[in-house]
């Protein structure tokens, strides 16, 4: 089994929010996940996303992908602090 933390889209139609999740990486975008790990509106802030970064890095040092969206959201957070 191959974690990836990625984005799952749970907005409506032209209303995208979606959460940054760890799941399996055979599963489907929407389907069953393993830990939430952060929020991402990109509505209100496209360069604003609320992390877990505890819980990231814990499933980073397990030896979990990230998605290159996510890994772009991680770069912003770690430039706006």
């Amino acid at each position: 089994m191959s974690i990836m933390i990625r984005l799952r889209r749970i907005g409506t139609h032209k209303r995208p929010f979606y959460t940054i999740v760890a799941v399996d990486s055979r599963r489907k975008r929407d389907g069953q996940v393993v830990e939430i790990l952060g929020h991402y509106n990109p509505c209100v802030d496209k360069n604003k996303a609320t992390l877990f970064p505890e819980k990231i890095r814990a499933w980073m040092e397990k030896g979990a992908l990230v998605s290159p969206t996510v890994k772009s959201l991680l770069k912003i957070q770690s430039q706006n602090k």
